[in-house]
Formats: structure tokens, C-alpha cells, sequence
């Protein structure tokens, strides 16, 4: 038995030596990306229950010889031509590759829309109508992406479509948009709509505080009236029907959405309740996080095309939440200042971190100003209206 021999084949085994190869740099800055994430979602608690996940993903699938995720087999030349090959994913794949088809199928994005349902009181909405049209107007920022994007010159329509729906600060949307109209670009697009999601507490406040005045941010919003649970329980009804007539394609996710709802309000499914808010939104959330993470290959990931993506889904995300807090500052107007225009921001369809973050600001300026429940109408409005403009875009670019 030769030591020396030994002890080579081990280094040359190893990811150490492995970074040194024509990637290893790029694994590398993955890497310190990675661990910068884990400190945002550890340290200073920015959607740690999804940002850990990502960015564990993320440290795992850059670790070279890993082998814990191939991305050949999702973005490869053959992959985008043929379609995935699940049987040769199942047989030879690794464990991150497995974990990988819930998000690829879209299984993934409506098994969190039902958790979010049945988290979901639509309540606030309901009681105050114009929160549909602040949900509607962070929207915007979505169709402006979609100019910029196609502008470029460097996306098809599909592609531009898929990175426009970044801005709706939704990721299970995201996904379901994307494996369907531009499949390839799946991985930057998932990582940019979920790392935005985990990082509202960071992004929104400066534009908050610099497009309204400190006369706007103290305004006291009163209560509404109450919802009735009849009201309630043909709402989710209702809308599944309607928008999945108009929007077929959209019927998976909105009817996932609403589905969930109705077993929390029925009042006769607690269990089913229980489970979709705990238990399926936990372990999905765990294989969700940890599987998108692991898309962020260095050397498929580090590209300008990439980059691109990256610096549209943060100006969509920026435009969502200027156009909210412009149609909050009309409302404000209108109603003579009983509409605090900081729960316009709110109308991205992050549940519950942009309605928290609404209500943090209100507070900074007056400790009494509770804007938590009113913000929550345009949030959920915001759920609603990404899943709407994800099934508008779909019949636009997916024929």
C-alpha cells in the first residue's frame, strides 16, 4: 500500500482541489454570497424561514464534487429541446436534483399557495374595496419590467414575461410562470424572487419614507366594517370561478390559493386548516428553500444574462412599490387623509412581511398607528393580483 499514493487520490478527490479548476473561482464567490445570505436571515432575521433555506441551498450546490445537484439536467441543451428526463433525475441524480422536481413540476408553488390560503383572512379586503386597487397598483411595476426586459434586446417575449413577474415579490408565482414560458432562466429568476421576498424589511422603507411626507405616515386609519362568514366563505368560491373561467392556465395556483382559504373559513375543516397552515407549508417551505437555493450553480449562474435578470427583478420590485405608494398618496387625497398611503406598499404580494413592514414605518412616526390589519387588504389584494397577472401573461406569451 503506497501512502503517498493514498493521500493523492484523496486530494485529488477533494473539493479543495477542485476549486482550482476553470469554476473554482466562481464556486467560490457562490459561496461567500451564501454565507452573506445566512447572515441576513440569521443574524438580522430577514425571512429567515425562507432566506436560510436558500442560501444553505445555495452554499451546498457550490461545494465542488458535492454532486448534490446537476444542473445539466434542468438548463442543458437537451433538457430545454427534449424536456426533462425524471426517470434518469430519479435513478442518477442527486439528493437536491430529486427535491428539484416539485419546483420544476410547479407542484411546489401551489402546495405554499394552499398554506398561504388557509393562513390568509381576506377580511381586510373585503371591508375596504379599495384595497383591490392598491393590490392592483403595486402590479405595475410588474408590466414596466416587462418593457424594460424586452427593451434589452436580449430576451425573448416569454423570457422578458418570466422575469417581469420578479416584481410581484411572489415566488411560488414566479415559479409557475417560469417553467412554463422560459424554463431555462428558472434558477436566477426563483433565487431573485425569493431573495427580494426575504430582503422587504431591507428595501422598502428608504422609498416609503422618501416618497411620502411625515404628515402622510402619521395618518390613523380607522376600522371598518365587519365581514360576515358568509362573505367569507363565498368569496374563495366565487373568485376561483370567475378568474379561472377567464384565466384558465392561472387555475392551479388561484384555485390552490382559494382552496386553502375555504378550509379555514368553512369552519368545518380545522384539521385540514391546521395541516395546510403547519405542517404541508413547513415541509414545503424546507424542500422549496433548500432546492431553489441549490439552482445557484457558479458556473451557469455567474453570467451577464444572469446579472441582468438580477438588476431587473430588483428595479420591478422598486416599481411595484413605488406604484403603490403613489396610488396610496391619491387615496390619501381623496379620502381626506383616512388612507395612510405607507399600507400602498403593501400591495406586492409578500404575506405577511410587506403589511409588517408597512406597519414598522407607521410606527416609527406614531406609536399608536396600528397599520397592520388595513395594510393586509393590499397584501392580500397584491396575492390575487400576481396570480392574475401571471395567467394574463401566460395567455399572452404561452400559446
Amino acid at each position: 500500500m503506497n501512502i503517498g499514493e493514498i493521500l493523492k487520490n484523496l486530494w485529488n478527490d477533494s473539493g479543495f482541489h477542485l476549486f482550482g479548476g476553470d469554476s473554482g473561482w466562481q464556486s467560490i464567490v457562490m459561496i461567500v454570497i451564501a454565507l452573506f445570505l445566512l447572515y441576513l436571515g440569521i443574524k438580522k432575521k430577514f425571512e429567515p424561514l425562507l432566506l436560510v433555506g436558500i442560501a444553505f441551498g445555495m452554499l451546498l450546490t457550490n461545494l465542488p464534487g458535492s454532486g448534490l445537484f446537476h444542473s445539466e439536467y434542468w438548463t442543458g441543451a437537451d433538457a430545454v429541446a427534449k424536456g426533462v428526463n425524471y426517470l434518469d433525475v430519479l435513478q442518477h441524480g442527486g439528493l437536491l436534483d430529486i427535491l428539484y422536481i416539485g419546483v420544476k413540476t410547479g407542484v411546489y408553488p401551489c402546495l405554499i399557495f394552499m398554506g398561504v390560503g388557509a393562513m390568509t383572512d381576506f377580511g381586510p379586503m373585503l371591508s375596504r374595496p379599495s384595497s383591490l386597487i392598491l393590490g392592483a397598483a403595486a402590479q405595475g411595476g410588474i408590466y414596466l419590467v416587462l418593457i424594460l426586459a424586452a427593451a434589452t434586446g436580449m430576451f425573448t417575449g416569454g423570457e422578458a414575461a418570466s422575469i417581469s413577474i420578479i416584481a410581484g415579490a411572489d415566488g411560488p408565482t414566479a415559479i409557475f410562470l417560469t417553467k412554463t414560458l422560459a424554463p431555462q432562466l428558472l434558477a436566477p429568476i426563483a433565487v431573485a424572487a425569493y431573495s427580494y421576498m426575504a430582503l422587504i424589511p431591507l428595501l422598502q422603507p428608504p422609498f416609503m419614507k422618501l416618497l411620502t411626507t411625515k404628515k402622510e405616515r402619521m395618518a390613523v386609519m380607522t376600522s371598518t366594517r365587519k365581514v360576515s362568514k358568509k362573505e367569507k366563505i363565498i368569496f374563495p368560491i366565487l373568485v376561483t370561478i370567475v378568474v379561472s373561467l377567464l384565466l384558465p392556465s392561472v387555475a392551479p395556483l388561484l384555485g390552490s390559493l382559494m382552496f386553502g382559504n375555504l378550509l379555514k373559513e368553512c369552519g368545518v375543516t380545522e384539521r385540514l386548516s391546521d395541516t395546510a397552515q403547519n405542517a404541508l407549508m413547513n415541509i414545503v417551505t424546507l424542500f422549496l428553500g433548500i432546492s431553489v437555493g441549490a439552482t445557484a450553480v457558479g458556473a451557469t449562474f455567474l453570467t451577464t444574462k444572469t446579472l441582468l435578470i438580477i438588476v431587473l427583478g430588483l428595479a420591478g420590485f422598486v416599481l411595484a412599490t413605488v406604484c403603490g405608494l403613489l396610488i396610496g398618496k391619491l387615496l390619501y387625497v381623496i379620502s381626506k387623509g383616512k388612507i395612510n398611503p405607507l399600507i400602498g406598499s403593501a400591495g406586492v404580494s409578500a404575506v405577511p412581511m410587506a403589511a409588517r413592514v408597512s406597519n414598522t414605518v407607521g410606527l416609527q412616526y406614531n406609536k399608536g398607528n396600528y397599520l397592520l390589519m388595513h395594510a393586509m387588504g393590499p397584501n392580500v389584494a397584491g396575492v390575487i393580483g400576481s396570480a392574475v397577472a401571471a395567467g394574463f401573461l401566460l395567455a399572452v406569451f404561452g400559446a
